[in-house]
């Protein structure tokens, strides 16, 4: 005889209420149970003492003598500190999309990774472009400014350069006088 330990439903339709019962693994869910070791409403709210109510003595004993919990009522013995927490079962694949919705999901995210790949690299060319023209602003700035230095420091050597080729003129034509 296989003893699970389980939720069985009571209450009326819409407003659940649970009974935490040892039964047979073979028994209808609100049917034949051998004992009942708790309750769950969960209409109260999370943190209400009432919402849970377990006796921990008898679950301890059904739990030696064999009897397995179901998830959720593994789940309540773990947060109550009467069993180790055990990992919960994967998910089948029953609940997912079939294989051409699975592939046009691929598509689609294929398709969206794309974008936001062409988006970041525009914004990267815009970065990119932005700091070439401060670069040549820089650039054109340092031009100018150099651009009227020289002028100046042309100007000054070619006038002093260009005085003595006349002063030498000058003094070229006085002799043949």
């Amino acid at each position: 005889m296989a003893l699970k330990i389980r939720l069985a439903r009571g209450g009326s339709k819409k407003r659940p209420f649970y009974r935490i019962v040892v039964a047979e693994a073979t028994a209808p869910r609100d049917g034949r149970f051998i004992e009942k070791l708790g309750t769950y409403n969960p209409l109260l709210e999370q943190g209400s003492a009432d919402r849970i109510v377990l006796n921990p003595d008898r679950i301890k004993h059904w739990l030696s003598v064999g009897a397995m919990p179901s998830d959720r009522v593994n789940l309540f013995l773990a947060n109550a500190g009467i069993v180790k927490a055990t990992e919960r079962r994967e998910m089948t694949k029953q609940g997912l999309p079939k294989r051409k919705a699975q592939e046009r999901m691929k598509a689609e995210l294929a398709a969206s990774e794309a974008a936001s790949k062409a988006a970041a690299d525009a914004i990267e060319a815009a970065k990119a472009e932005k700091e070439a023209a401060k670069e040549a602003a820089k650039a054109e700035a340092e031009a100018a400014k150099a651009a009227k230095e020289a002028p100046k420091a042309e100007e000054a050597p070619v006038e002093v350069a260009e005085a003595p080729a006349e002063a030498t003129e000058e003094v070229t034509k006085a002799p043949a006088e």
